[in-house]
């Protein structure tokens, strides 16, 4: 396998990516190899410490997998304001109602008097 001037920089690119997710390198591994990745994750480890080299296909998968890992990551968001928007009070008809449905008959003879 030659030299590629390009995968130093692919690989650092990588790694950063990958730690900055959080994504450790068995979850890499895993997804690298479900999309037909060749190297067995101690070479990906190697790998991503520059300790072998590995051929544009099989780096580019990586980066797939990787990038697939990242898409599915739940991100912030910045909210609308329909988002914020706290729901509209309860109107005092609907605030009577539910006191009503709550309070005991007997309790209302005896604040009326026993009328």
């Amino acid at each position: 396998m030659g030299f590629d001037p390009n995968e130093p920089e692919q690989r650092r690119r990588l790694h950063e990516a990958i730690k900055d997710a959080g994504i450790p390198v068995s979850e890499l591994w895993l997804r690298y190899f479900g999309i037909s990745g060749d190297a067995g994750e101690y070479e990906v480890e190697a790998y991503l410490q520059g300790l072998m080299s590995l051929p544009p296909l099989q780096r580019d998968l990586l980066a797939m997998a990787a990038n697939e890992l990242i898409d599915g990551l739940p991100r912030p968001r910045a909210p609308y304001s329909a988002d914020l928007e706290v729901p509209p009070a309860a109107s005092e008809g609907d605030r009577l109602e539910e006191a009503q449905a709550g309070s005991d008959p007997d309790d209302a003879d005896e604040s009326d008097g026993g009328n």
